[in-house]
């Protein structure tokens, strides 16, 4: 399989590493000085930049006729007119605020636990999330679809990193040394709390579950999510 890798920082330079280890040719690197030269002889594209290359480097993708994974967080306001040029070039297209294996299956218990604490309202839920000095956004991507995922199966309806209101999820961002990612949603009551974890160790699951996404899409047309990767649905 040949791989454009979009934004070559430390996640890009890990992808390729593995991507290589899993026999597939990396045909570009682009940084933020680099053109997109080589994007068309792609099997699929792996963006891994910044939220302000993202929209550019996705929209390329899809004008190349190549399917796009893409890891990049704080962009999402830009979401909708993505998913309608995905669909205009009948591209194919995932995007997630992380690609681990670990955290999708974190993010199946965090639906299913919301689901069961929803009928106890002693409980109140709230996140922390625990990233490295040089993480751009924050919350994390991680975090907020952590968020989205409580709000979707209870009574919430919003999250905030300020004090929460009734029904609004608090979630507060650290950000220590080299820290990869921790993420803990607990339940709290006066007599007791419920913890979920997810602790990265490094970042290699965040690339490899990129590269299976990649090696999944190629020759698919649509809108896919991690769920379809992993068969959670």
């Amino acid at each position: 399989m040949k791989i454009a890798l979009l934004g070559y920082g430390k996640m890009g330079q890990v992808i390729e590493r593995i991507a290589l280890e899993r026999g597939h040719e990396i045909v570009l690197k682009k940084d933020e000085t680099s053109s997109f030269e080589g994007l068309s002889n792609a099997d699929v594209a792996i963006d891994f930049s910044v939220p302000t290359a993202a929209v550019s480097n996705i929209s390329s993708c899809f004008h190349a006729n190549v399917p796009v994974i893409s890891g990049t967080t704080g962009w999402l306001e830009h979401y909708d007119e993505i998913a309608t040029l995905c669909a205009a070039k009948n591209g194919g297209f995932i995007s997630s605020s992380n690609f681990s294996l670990g955290v999708n299956i974190f993010f199946e218990l965090n639906d299913y636990l919301a689901k069961i604490m929803s009928k106890f309202d002693s409980y109140k839920v709230e996140m922390e999330e625990i990233h490295h000095t040089q993480k751009l956004d924050a919350p994390s991507g991680t975090a907020i679809s952590l968020a989205k995922g409580v709000i979707e199966n209870s009574s919430y309806n919003d999250w905030t990193i300020e004090n929460p209101e009734q029904n609004q999820i608090h979630i507060e961002s650290k950000r220590i040394g080299t820290v990869p990612g921790t993420h803990t949603v607990t339940y709290n009551s006066s007599v007791d709390a419920i913890e979920i974890k997810h602790t990265a160790h490094n970042r290699e699951g965040f690339a490899l579950g990129a590269i299976i996404a990649a090696e999944w899409i190629v020759g698919k047309q649509g809108i896919f999510t991690m769920k379809d990767v992993l068969n959670l649905k």
